[in-house]
């Protein structure tokens, strides 16, 4: 068994007596906008946001219980990354640089662990639908047709080596949509490329309510992507 998938079973059993559930505020987020993508607050230091929906909006293909522990889950990750650049600092400050592997791989890791959340609970909502206008348009003539990039998609993320996600990106340099393998939260990834769409394959992704089931949980997803979210993701990178 995998450390991740042991963690997130160990997190499970202990849900009902150590998780403290996440605060939603009066005003969450509307479906469509970029809210999530806040990724500090206001002293400049990562900090994750509230989710944009309550833990059972994304039912029957995501079940409350797995939001609610991701969400909770991946907290730590934004408080990581502030402490690696802390480290970095006072090392630059000492002069002394014996950990800086050490802590650029945990910056990394770590920081792009925030950042693919926070754009992937962005990317999800209740009503699903398919891409229009612009991003359409731009999906059919990359990929040929909406079910082609779809199939492709899948395929490319279900191959995901052990944990990581699928990624929809468009390069600015070349004006192309790219689907992208990313294992763990920052390998595999193409310079210049920001997330349009992100599908987790974590097992913790999953797991609870599909097993190994990767494909099906897969398919299923399609069902509540945020297309209003993506496009107006292809619209701030084409700027």
């Amino acid at each position: 068994m995998s450390a991740t998938r042991r963690q997130f079973i160990q997190a499970s059993a202990a849900a009902g007596a150590g998780i403290v559930a996440a605060q939603l505020p009066e005003a969450v987020a509307k479906e469509g906008s970029r809210t999530m993508d806040q990724l500090t607050d206001a002293s400049g230091k990562y900090a994750v946001a509230a989710l944009p929906f309550a833990y059972d909006a994304l039912e029957p293909v995501i079940d409350a219980k797995t939001v609610e522990l991701r969400y909770n889950f991946h907290k730590p990750a934004a408080a990581a990354a502030n402490k690696a650049e802390e480290a970095l600092a006072k090392e630059r400050d000492s002069g002394d640089f014996a950990l800086v592997k050490h802590y650029e791989k945990e910056l990394a890791f770590q920081l792009s662990s925030h950042i693919l959340h926070t754009i992937y609970w962005s990317n999800l909502s209740g009503k699903g639908g398919v891409p229009k206008g612009e991003l359409a348009k731009a999906i059919t003539a990359e990929f040929g047709s909406y079910d082609k990039f779809k199939a492709h998609l899948i395929a490319a993320i279900t191959t995901v080596e052990a944990s990581g996600w699928g990624m929809l990106g468009y390069h600015a340099g070349t004006k192309k949509l790219m689907v992208l393998q990313c294992e763990n939260h920052q390998k595999l990834t193409a310079w210049g490329v920001p997330p349009l769409l992100l599908l987790d394959v974590f097992e913790h992704a999953y797991y609870l309510e599909y097993q190994n089931r990767r494909a099906e949980y897969l398919n299923n997803l399609f069902n509540i992507i945020n297309w209003d979210n993506v496009a107006e993701r292809y619209d701030a990178a084409r700027v």
